[in-house]
């Protein structure tokens, strides 16, 4: 029996079409458009069927509200297919795949998210490749998690980053190695696919409105600046330091400020601007200030997997002891201690 596979069109440059004020989405349009591919109607794909979102989405304007519209439109269908391919921009889609990894529990199908760099209906578009790889691999189940296939390779989806603005290979999987990689065959990396715990069946977690912040340590800056932020309405902050979570000494500004954080409820979890490598608290005394201040390592996850994982623990309702001690555990294969 055929596998059949949702196709969520959620929005994108995959589906825009040329308007006088520049690329545009246009309702109704993408069905037809990859309805006519002739590679999505061959004997060795899986059947699929097209949800489009109404109104359809510009990735730069996503966030917790249309997460959450995608996780329900995933749950409502979900005994219906046996995997889904979700259509996003290229701008936020590692911020989808990274929430979305969190939101799905107990997910034991694929959703895959993918689109393009160039419009399905321009010259040399990437959108064909990664639309009919995506769906044939989502068809094929080998690999259940929420993943982002992209420029002929597979990723996890919440250690998914992207690299490039322009370039048909746009995201990397820098601490991570690819599912999956697409040449003349689909060679699955299975030593590092996720295997579905044991679980009581699939449901979603919707993410809460909670106030989530990200910090960019720079040479020169100004902590005293970011201190009215430091606020209790405040509950997480990604802050971005150098190297393996080293922050500046000058004027003794940032450890006071972490400690108000700290003392306020906010989650302060560490994360590295280099995109290969691990945040080490300690290491070095410019990062061991850093733990005595209250804040956590995000060890070598992603900003988005962290800003994702705030969202997510904080929706559960914790304690604010067991979501510091929850960021530093791997939950959905987000990092490595």
């Amino acid at each position: 029996m055929k596998k059949k596979i949702c196709i969520l069109y959620t929005g994108g440059t995959i589906g825009m079409v040329p308007t006088e004020n520049g690329y545009a989405p246009k309702k109704g349009y993408f069905y037809d458009a990859i309805a006519s591919i002739r590679d999505l109607k061959e004997p060795g794909m899986p059947e699929w069927e097209m949800l489009e979102f109404d109104p359809l989405l510009d990735s730069s304007n996503i966030a917790v509200k249309q997460w959450n519209q995608i996780g329900r439109a995933i749950q409502e269908h979900y005994h219906e297919y046996d995997g889904f391919v979700v259509l996003h921009g290229t701008d936020t889609m590692a911020y989808t795949a990274s929430a979305l990894s969190f939101m799905l529990e107990g997910l034991d199908k694929p959703v895959i998210l993918t689109g393009s760099q160039i419009p399905l209906c321009q010259l040399r578009s990437d959108a064909g490749d990664n639309l009919i790889t995506s769906v044939f691999i989502a068809g094929q189940g080998q690999v259940r998690e929420v993943c982002l296939y992209f420029g002929g390779r597979l990723l996890r989806g919440n250690r998914s980053t992207k690299s490039s603005a322009d370039g048909l290979i746009a995201f990397a999987s820098p601490n991570y190695p690819p599912l999956a990689e697409a040449g003349i065959d689909i060679k699955y990396n299975y030593d590092v696919i996720k295997r579905p715990a044991e679980s009581t069946g699939f449901r979603l977690s919707e993410f809460s409105q909670v106030s989530i912040g990200v910090l960019k340590v720079f040479p020169g800056i100004q902590f005293r600046l970011f201190e009215s932020i430091m606020t209790e309405s405040l509950k997480g902050i990604v802050l971005e330091t150098f190297g393996a979570g080293n922050i500046p000494g000058y004027d003794d500004a940032l450890l006071p400020i972490i400690r108000k954080a700290f003392d306020n409820g906010t989650i302060v979890t560490v994360c590295s601007q280099c995109q290969q490598g691990t945040v080490k608290l300690g290491a070095y005394a410019t990062s061991s200030a850093l733990t005595r201040a209250g804040a956590v390592s995000g060890y070598n996850m992603t900003t988005e997997a962290a800003v994702a994982k705030l969202y997510y623990l904080f929706s559960q309702g914790l304690s604010r002891d067991r979501i510091k001690e929850l960021m530093e555990e791997n939950l959905r294969g987000e990092l490595t201690r």
